[in-house]
């Protein structure tokens, strides 16, 4: 994904130099930082207050979202973005209110035997002021998801939306406006000085979706102020296809993995491994599932537009170069026909025959490509997988369960679907994030209320607990008081 971040970070912000929209960011940032330092942390009404005026502004603006993300993309499926990112924003919001009283409670934490009658608990408190950094693919759900968390944790957050959704950004800027205090809920401006100078905030914590490029870039800045960080980045998600598997049902499965929100998903498979001996036969059950649901018409609405011109020739060079290093490739039509570049719809794409020299096997794709690479055993595709960074997600097809859990149990990622593609990130009460490359830390649900939580460890003494007997000066109560605690130790 690109990102202003990916040119060099100016740390030298003299506010005399700065530009008005870098100094609204500063003066926003500090008034946050005091109100956060000054006032209570928000109660549970306040903060299901603050979780519904967030569902306000989506439910009262949806069709105006949902013109706005197609105005920057050129054309958007209206039905991508209901179903992936305003119906998953009302379910995230509905899990928070529904489960918030219960995350807020203090929990009870075991005292050890030797410090009884007195007890422990964990108390969750607001780190204070959340920055996020959202990307322009999803940009309504991956700009609020991680917001709902750290408003459900009683943060107050700071939004930079992308660059790359002019549209949807300021239509955000003055939804949010309208229902919130800029104390509570501030959605900055897309200027390059203010992507630059927004990473290098003393956040209490930042949260960056976007690619592993930039991601180092936000890490580094972030990484001055000691501000911890989540990262949702992205890479090369392989799916393996096992000889078990149906591959009718496993090629409808991924065309739409791939083919949703053409391509433009940090979690779509960016690679198949087939048996060697069902290579061709899986692409072209792939190919002609990918015509089922899309057909070969450019002007098809279900059909999404690639952001930008820049992000349609990448992927032109990156096809370009598989075809002249001796991949074959099946397309519906070529990427240069005008009949799909004048709607910048790039035709969904096959690449059977790639190899590690080519480009699109170096890169995350983040398009309708899609390599399809042959494997002779189980134990090949998991060492490809291993050679490589990990990944953000993995997708395994088959039946058999031992393959299946060998898979499982030898690749690490950031989370799996089994059978199907993309689904594991819909599960509110499982974890999203990334490992190494792809990503650290994890939001959705309690795990996005404890991220954005610092988790306050409390020992409450009794005044009958034998503590004292450790205090000086030292004599015969100390050997007692040790020998009990090696018993219990």
């Amino acid at each position: 994904m690109d990102h202003a971040l990916d040119r060099p970070l100016d740390r030298s912000l003299d506010r005399s130099l700065t530009s008005a929209a870098v100094g609204a960011l500063e003066d926003g940032f500090h008034a946050m930082v005091a109100r956060s330092r000054t006032g209570p942390a928000p109660d549970l009404a306040g903060r299901l207050d603050r979780l519904a005026r967030l569902r306000s502004v989506v439910a009262d603006n949806e069709e105006r979202f949902r013109q706005a993300i197609s105005a920057d993309f050129g054309h958007r499926s209206s039905v991508e973005t209901t179903i992936a990112e305003a119906m998953m924003v009302y379910s995230e919001i509905r899990h928070a209110t529904k489960h918030l009283k219960g995350w807020m409670a203090p929990q009870r934490i075991a005292t050890a035997l030797q410090f009884l009658p007195a007890r422990n608990r964990l108390m969750a408190q607001p780190l204070g002021v959340v920055g996020i950094i959202a990307p322009w693919n999803y940009p309504l759900q991956l700009t609020l998801a991680p917001a709902i968390g750290a408003l459900a944790a009683g943060n107050l957050v700071i939004i930079k939306p992308s660059e790359l959704a002019p549209h949807f950004s300021a239509l955000l800027k003055e939804t949010v406006a309208a229902k919130f205090d800029a104390t509570e809920l501030l959605v900055t401006g897309t200027e390059d000085d203010v992507a630059k100078a927004f990473a290098g905030l003393p956040f209490d914590h930042l949260v960056f979706t976007g690619s592993t490029r930039v991601g180092r870039l936000v890490a580094e800045a972030a990484g001055r102020n000691l501000t911890p960080v989540t990262l949702e980045l992205g890479g090369k998600s392989p799916a393996i296809i096992d000889a078990s598997a149906d591959l009718e049902e496993a090629a409808e499965r991924i065309a739409y993995g791939k083919l949703l929100n053409a391509g433009q998903t940090c979690i779509a498979p960016d690679y198949v491994l087939v048996p060697e001996n069902s290579v061709q036969a899986f692409a072209e059950k792939v190919r002609a599932q990918m015509r089922r649901m899309f057909g070969t018409d450019p002007a098809n609405k279900d059909y999404t537009s690639v952001i930008s011109d820049r992000h349609y020739a990448r992927l032109e060079g990156l096809v370009a170069d598989a075809a002249q290093r001796g991949a074959k490739i099946l397309q519906p039509a070529k990427a240069d026909d005008p009949n799909w570049k004048a709607h910048r719809k790039f035709p969904p794409t096959l690449i059977i025959g790639a190899t590690e020299a080519m480009a699109v096997m170096q890169e995350e794709i983040f398009g309708p490509v899609l390599p399809v690479l042959g494997y002779r055993e189980p134990a090949e595709a998991i060492a490809f997988v291993n050679a490589r960074e990990r990944p953000l997600a993995l997708y395994w097809f088959g039946k058999d369960r031992s393959v299946r859990d060998e898979v499982l149990a030898r690749t690490v990622s950031g989370g799996v679907t089994v059978n199907d593609c993309l689904f594991h990130f819909a599960q509110i009460n499982q974890p999203m994030g990334g490992v190494g490359a792809s990503g650290t830390g994890v939001y959705h649900g309690e795990w996005g209320f404890r991220t954005f939580s610092k988790l306050k460890p409390v020992f409450y003494r009794s005044k009958f607990n034998r503590l004292a007997d450790l205090y000086p000066p030292y004599g015969g109560k100390i050997a007692r008081l040790e020998k009990l605690m090696r018993l219990m130790s």
